[in-house]
């Protein structure tokens, strides 16, 4: 056949394909997010998450042992709180014993070179399972007075070592609260990243088993973003780099590459996506059952977060996706 473009030319071999690959996947894109426990049991296993586990103060430094020695730098810390630690006002969340702050100081001790991202949100703390206060009258999750807390989380995060807070809890407003705080007490290098864009999706419940933190009454569609919406993202966006976000977050990931990519040519501020734990259980089950080669499955869908604009991924699978990078 006479044709003068022959696409398959820039295919033909590894070499020619690597030369001319728009994107790349690398450890350095990976945030592994790490869930911690105050207990004497090393490791417990999450049902729902094949292969993730909670660790304790100590175990956790050799999981991040292990995670550094093939080139992941950076970490996502999320608190497991007993039920008997908890109540309306997410008060053991300040407490100078709190077993999460340790952590955090204990692991920048051992590891001062990584960057470690917290959780800003009251549901880990929380009687009630909400990102903020409930009214105890109305239901009503109450956001300006949660924004004091949020706040003060804020600071006793930064004041361990926390490199990033995050807030997660979608209170309006509570990137201006927080950022006020921590410069207010001299914290101006502690960056934000926020959960900007997260959407009251059904991807999050093997998250909540890991932590227990499910609401206890209602549900959270009136601060997470309604998934049937585009357009909001914009708005949100806007508000939080006007009050001083340094990071803007899509939560989940690949149900929501079009608002990934909207964003990214939105702001030129960095994007991360968080591949959550419902989109872990899938990729893992499928590879379970032996119908695709899970590596193969986790870096493509890896790549496509990559695709869509995003600078850092937060995934369960960031050890064993830096393992197979390294190895290919």
């Amino acid at each position: 056949m006479n044709m003068t473009e022959r696409p398959r030319r820039l295919r033909q071999s590894r070499a020619v394909r690597d030369l001319v690959a728009e994107h790349s996947l690398d450890a350095k894109n990976f945030v592994y997010p790490l869930f911690l426990q105050d207990s004497s049991v090393k490791l417990a296993p999450i049902k729902s998450l094949p292969g993730i586990n909670r660790f304790n103060n100590e175990s956790i430094l050799g999981e991040l042992e292990e995670a550094i020695s093939v080139g992941v730098k950076s970490f996502a810390l999320f608190p497991k709180v007993d039920e008997n630690l908890k109540d309306a006002k997410s008060s053991f969340a300040l407490k100078s014993e709190n077993f999460y702050l340790n952590s955090i100081a204990k692991i920048k001790k051992h590891f001062p070179d990584v960057c470690l991202f917290s959780d800003v949100a009251c549901d880990p703390y929380s009687s009630d399972g909400h990102d903020g206060f409930v009214d105890p009258n109305t239901g009503a999750i109450l956001n300006d007075e949660s924004l004091v807390i949020l706040s003060e989380m804020a600071l006793k995060q930064a004041q361990a070592g926390i490199d990033f807070v995050a807030p997660s809890d979608m209170m309006d407003g509570r990137v201006k609260s927080i950022r006020d705080m921590l410069d207010k007490h001299q914290y101006t290098s502690v960056g934000i990243m926020s959960y900007c864009v997260k959407y009251a999706s059904h991807f999050y419940g093997p998250f909540r088993e890991a932590l227990d933190s499910a609401p206890k009454a209602g549900d959270k569609k009136t601060y997470q973003m309604d998934f049937r919406n585009s357009k909001d993202i914009y708005r949100e966006a806007r508000l939080d780099q006007e009050e001083g976000a340094d990071i803007l977050m899509v939560k989940p990931g690949l149900p929501y590459l079009d608002i990934l990519y909207r964003l990214s040519e939105f702001s030129d501020l960095p994007l991360s996506v968080y591949q959550v734990s419902g989109e872990y259980a899938m990729l893992k089950a499928l590879a379970l059952q032996g119908l695709a080669k899970e590596s193969d499955l986790v870096l493509e869908s890896l790549m496509s977060f990559r695709r869509a604009g995003a600078q850092m991924i937060f995934t369960y699978y960031a050890k064993e996706a830096a393992k197979w990078i390294k190895n290919s």
